[in-house]
């Protein structure tokens, strides 16, 4: 977990992340991470698609294919983000071959994919059933909404809680 806060180091004027987290919480963190991490990820992930499925089934019309792709942009998102490995962006080696700039650019392009998946589903929540007075329900634009911040909280918190499997040779966070 050290390793994760060892990026706030560099930054002289910025308040050291273990003054702001109690210790109890960061102990409790690395020891059961691990163990429930990527089950209540999983869960999240279900309780999105669930709610999307669910907005679908009781909607009174058909939901058009267009308001389907903000829950797939974001679990499109979801494979980016957790395609990186964490050892990746820890260190830097001016000798990697680009590795470390490769590894960056292609996180920064998974958030933008995310917050694209954000900002499509604030689009169908607004334009077509918030701001719309012919449709009799909101409930699909709020399930989408709903779906969208769901799968990325997963997609984060798989991407801080995975942990290597056990054929793997590499020992830290961030492989499988």
């Amino acid at each position: 977990m050290d390793k994760l806060f060892d990026s706030f180091s560099g930054c002289p004027n910025c308040i050291p992340a273990d003054l702001l987290i109690s210790p109890s919480v960061l102990q409790y963190w690395e020891e059961k991470a691990k163990a429930y991490g990527p089950g209540i990820s999983g869960a999240l992930f279900g309780g999105g698609w669930w709610f999307w499925v669910d907005a679908c089934a009781a909607s009174h019309t058909q939901v058009p294919f267009v308001q389907y792709l903000p829950g797939i942009v974001a679990t499109l998102a979801l494979i980016m983000i957790n395609a990186i490995r964490r050892d990746e962006l820890e260190e830097y080696d001016p000798f990697d071959e680009g590795v470390f700039c490769r590894s960056r650019f292609w996180l920064f392009i998974s958030y933008v994919v995310s917050f694209a998946s954000v900002v499509g589903a604030v689009w169908v929540l607004l334009g077509h059933y918030a701001l719309n007075p012919d449709v009799p329900t909101v409930w699909p634009g709020i399930a989408g909404l709903f779906q969208v911040t769901l799968i990325l909280g997963s997609a984060l918190l798989f991407w801080v809680a995975r942990t290597p499997s056990s054929e793997s040779s590499y020992s830290g966070y961030g492989a499988f």
